[in-house]
């Protein structure tokens, strides 16, 4: 199993990828992280992360899933249509979607949350909704396939919640 991290070049949120991360791979899931190009982001806490992949450059056969983690510097991606077609087409192609903090909106916007239960930070409460989201305010939420969550404090059940959907996908 395989998931890919998309994080913004600066100030994501050290949490949200990195405790998301380690539920993860202590689960034995393999992550990739992947940026709008590849080096090193800093987040907004002051951790580094190195990006391996450039976003044009993720291969949905090659990952079980996409993970969009928050942070002020994921609005670079809201408009993103890169951004927003891999979030599509994972999701087409019935793999695992989860957005955390601010990222929610990402998914938002790609159309993906019209009648899903979702959640995220509060400051996206509005534009989940109205893009048609059931808008439930819990620190994490999934539908489907589909996995939100509303900030750092939930990163490490995020993770978990990721690690048991995908291991349903693989039994």
């Amino acid at each position: 199993m395989k998931v890919v991290f998309v994080i913004a070049k600066s100030n994501f949120r050290d949490e949200e990828l990195f405790h998301t991360k380690e539920e993860l791979e202590a689960k034995g899931i393999q992550t990739v992280i992947a940026s709008i190009e590849k080096g090193p982001c800093l987040g907004s806490r002051g951790e580094t992360a190195k990006a391996e992949l450039s976003l044009d450059e993720i291969n949905s056969e090659e990952f079980d899933g996409i993970i969009f983690v928050g942070g002020g510097g994921a609005q670079i991606y809201f408009r993103n249509q890169t951004a927003l077609n891999l979030a599509k087409k994972f999701s087409s192609e019935k793999k695992i979607v989860g957005a955390i903090c601010i990222a929610p909106s990402i998914l938002a916007n790609a159309g993906l949350l019209k009648g899903k239960k979702a959640t995220s930070f509060p400051s996206e409460e509005t534009n989940l909704k109205n893009k048609g989201a059931v808008y439930t305010g819990k620190p994490v939420e999934s539908d489907g396939k589909i996995i939100t969550a509303n900030g750092p404090g939930a990163a490490r059940e995020f993770g978990k919640r990721i690690a048991e959907l995908l291991a349903q996908n693989f039994n």
